[in-house]
């Protein structure tokens, strides 16, 4: 039955080339449509009727469109909220992180003298490291005590003070724009992250867009300049190393773009890519395939040249670095992670003394704990894919049930 009167969500548009962005804020369900379509949302929020839309596109273009599937379209998007006055079923928007705080209350970080000041901070640390290098710390300065445990706390108490600064500078600059924003765990191949959900944010205009996206990086490289800044005022301290190594680390990886880092959305707005990384994967997916003698539809077919050229190259990018980490995980980090496991065991069995034997707790703690945030997080994302794969197998291995 063809629907006649639909009410939309309250939604946020942009143009974008030749299309348009439409969706939620609080939600983030973002889509891109035509202008035809654009013009049948237009209609819509005026309150006009399925059969007045079809009338007037008809008038306008001197075609028939076909708008019940095109609100079929929208509701699936998450963007319909009732159908002839009846509410559209569809999952509450997720509860924002700090939902208390307004965007009144963090509209200064959108201001562009706040940028120019961090940018001169970032510069005067720049500077520092490169006219008095003896300033910058090195691998060793995280190696401030004889005490493995206080080693490991310290850097493990720095690296989350920074990750919850860089999420709050991601969350405080996506909710002066307006989008409520979610702080939550997440996973990148071997490495558990924090990350921020700010979909709605493809909302917003192309300067607010890429300050969420970078705030993250330039608040540890003010942190890092402002402990070169501290150094060379007080002289070295234990404390400023390791807080400025964590964030040059932190700042570092996130030109690992192949993982989704904060670089990566930048990369994905100025190239114009809709969904770059799922493309990409998406592409590699049918690339093997076709290695394999397999039947599969060019995903990219569909995509206008310049953005499967794109695609193209990042797959490559994507291929690569996702094989050289696992590589390194294979090679070095479980390695390692086993062998600190295994001597604090080895201590705990039989501890010379008190302290000893509590360095070898801390340290078993410690570790493990984080491996089993990773799995309990990763296995959340991607449980129901990694059983829907193994119920999969189980029947291709079962030949009773292939013949039935």
């Amino acid at each position: 039955m063809t629907p006649t009167r639909v009410t939309l969500h309250e939604l946020g548009v942009r143009r974008d080339r030749e299309e348009w962005i439409v969706g939620r804020v609080e939600t983030g369900d973002v889509i891109a449509v035509p202008a035809p379509g654009m013009r049948i949302i237009r209609l819509f929020q005026e309150g006009a009727t399925v059969p007045e839309v079809e009338r007037r596109l008809g008038a306008e273009t001197g075609t028939r469109m076909n708008v019940g599937g095109f609100v079929d379209g929208l509701v699936r998007a998450g963007l319909v909220a009732a159908v002839d006055g009846r509410p559209v079923p569809g999952p509450a928007p997720p509860p924002p992180t700090f939902p208390r705080l307004l965007p009144r209350h963090v509209r200064w970080t959108l201001n562009p003298l706040l940028h120019a000041a961090l940018a001169a901070v970032i510069l005067a640390g720049a500077a520092v490291a490169l006219l008095r290098p003896g300033t910058m710390p090195g691998w060793r300065d995280l190696l401030w005590s004889d005490r493995g445990t206080l080693v490991l706390l310290a850097q493990t108490a720095a690296g989350w003070l920074l990750i919850l600064l860089h999420e709050l500078a991601h969350l405080c600059t996506a909710r002066a724009a307006g989008v409520p924003g979610r702080i939550r765990f997440g996973t990148r191949l071997q490495f558990l992250t924090a990350q921020t959900e700010v979909s709605g944010i493809w909302l917003a205009e192309r300067r607010v867009r890429l300050t969420v996206y970078l705030s993250g990086m330039a608040l540890d490289a003010a942190v890092c300049a402002v402990c070169l800044l501290l150094t060379v005022a007080t002289g070295p301290r234990p404390a400023l190393s390791v807080v400025a190594l964590t964030a040059l680390i932190m700042l570092s990886t996130q030109f690992l773009v192949f993982m989704r880092t904060d670089l990566y959305f930048v990369l994905q707005d100025v190239t114009g890519c809709r969904n770059l990384y799922g493309d990409s994967a998406a592409y590699a997916a049918h690339v093997c395939r076709r290695a394999l003698l397999r039947r599969s539809a060019d995903p990219l077919a569909r995509l206008p040249r310049t953005e499967s050229r794109w695609v193209r190259a990042y797959t490559a990018l994507l291929v690569a670095g996702t094989a050289l980490c696992l590589c390194l995980a294979a090679a070095v980090t479980i390695p390692v992670t086993l062998g600190l496991l295994a001597g604090s065991v080895r201590t705990l069995l039989d501890p010379p003394g008190w302290v000893d034997a509590a360095d070898g707790v801390v340290t078993v703690l410690v570790v493990t704990g984080f491996h089993v945030l990773w799995a309990t997080t990763w296995w959340r994302r991607h449980g129901p894919r990694a059983r829907r794969a193994a119920g999969l197998l189980r029947r291709n291995r079962d030949p009773e049930r292939c013949v039935r």
